[in-house]
């Protein structure tokens, strides 16, 4: 499916789809409950529907309603799929649901598209097998099987990505035994605290240093049945902020809560330090108009942001630099060489980092016929804003893949006045 984008100015008032992160949470500490749970407007999209399938294909009945999904899990206690699991393009439940079958004594195998199968899972497996896991694996990716059980010990957990310690998280608590986790760095601290935020609403327990790079946790735990809300995701607001900064009148967006733990909120302190024209309240506003500053931003917290923090820069008026973020090589695609890539089609100086770019930025940014996602959500929506306010008109290869965490993406826009076309 091709995209194809005329500048054109947007307005108007949205909200924002359910988090990502917390849905595909609280898909699984649903099944590792015992009895119905609910999760209320999470987010409908083909990463939450890889976990879904998971759970169900693992034993849970998940009940699908418009507003909110009942769970009914099954405290942890697996049933043999008898299949591999088809996880589609989700990294994040690919590793939660493997190592959460490290509790089970027979072998569970996933698998995914031709990108889940480039994600990294060698240094996870690893870990599992150093704590008496059997995995197995294509050149440490998918496809992969775990069997357990897992046993008590100490293990050193690869910090690069911050979904090898969340994996870990949602499983050893529920497993027999103790366990010690070492970690040499941690990368996206974020996630892991919103990892935390649920194993605390449910009451789990584990002691961790100062600098969550030790932590303790002691097997044999159970969590009850919960209802809890899913809160509007902070990644995915960072397209619309973008889009009402360089191509908006006005823009509101109704539903972000800015006490909530996701890193990528973030951002919209990064736009606000380059210029933008926020009013934060209830209802954020956004006005576009102003010129945009450039300056050096550390993503490490939040790598997801790389692409928007680019087009951003794109749009200010000197040189950028997106710095210690080297994990957004090991995303659904290689986003710092990608977005190089991309945004020197549309005319932009871009300078590769080992962790991040450099961005010489002259405010002004040419339409291209020739961009391509490269089957990354992140990477159409971002190239899809940058083109809303270049000269000339742009067309995006590969659009569809915006799916995988906002399904409404170009009718949303559509309606707030984005001159998109697909074909």
């Amino acid at each position: 499916m091709h995209l194809h984008i005329t500048p054109s100015t947007i307005n108007g008032t949205i909200g924002v789809p359910g988090s990502k992160s917390h849905t595909i949470r609280g898909v699984i500490c649903g099944i590792l409950a015992d009895g119905r749970s609910v999760l209320k407007y999470p987010l409908e999209s083909d990463d939450t529907k890889a976990a879904i399938g998971a759970a169900r294909a693992l034993g849970a009945e998940v009940v699908q309603h418009r507003d909110h999904w009942e769970i009914f899990g099954c405290g942890g206690v697996f049933t043999p799929p008898g299949r591999t699991i088809d996880m589609l393009n989700s990294g994040t439940s690919l590793r939660l649901f493997f190592s959460a079958g490290a509790r089970q004594d027979f072998p569970i195998a996933f698998d995914g598209d031709a990108s889940l199968r480039s994600r990294k899972m060698a240094t996870l497996i690893q870990t599992l097998e150093s704590l008496g896991c059997r995995c197995t694996s294509v050149n440490g990716k998918c496809p992969v099987s775990i069997c357990g059980p897992v046993k008590s010990g100490k293990a050193v957990v690869d910090g690069e990505s911050s979904q090898f310690l969340s994996s870990l998280l949602f499983a050893l608590p529920f497993a027999d035994g103790e366990f010690e986790l070492e970690l040499p760095s941690l990368n996206e601290k974020p996630y892991v605290g919103i990892t935390l935020s649920w194993l605390d609403f449910l009451g789990i327990k584990y002691e961790v240093s100062s600098d969550w790079l030790h932590w303790h946790i002691k097997g044999n735990q159970k969590i009850a049945p919960f209802t809890r809300a899913i809160p509007a995701d902070f990644s995915t607001a960072a397209f619309p902020l973008a889009a009402g900064v360089l191509a908006g009148s006005e823009l509101k967006i109704t539903n972000l809560d800015f006490n909530d733990c996701q890193g990528d909120k973030a951002v919209f302190e990064h736009f606000k330090n380059m210029g933008a024209d926020m009013e934060f309240s209830d209802i954020l506003t956004i006005r576009g108009g102003r010129k945009l500053r450039p300056g050096l931003f550390d993503l490490n917290a939040t790598p997801d942001a790389l692409p928007i923090m680019a087009v951003a820069a794109a749009f200010a008026q000197g040189e950028t630099r997106l710095v210690n973020a080297p994990q957004a090589r090991i995303k659904e695609t290689d986003r710092i060489a990608v977005m190089a890539q991309e945004l020197t089609k549309m005319g932009v100086a871009v300078e590769e980092l080992p962790d991040g770019l450099v961005i010489h930025g002259t405010g002004k940014v040419k339409g291209a016929q020739d961009l391509d996602s490269h089957g990354d959500h992140r990477i159409v929506m971002s190239l899809a804003v940058a083109a809303l306010a270049a000269e000339g008109k742009s067309v995006i290869r590969d659009a569809e893949c915006a799916g995988v965490t906002y399904p409404g993406f170009f009718e949303t826009f559509s309606k707030l006045g984005a001159d998109f076309t697909l074909s």
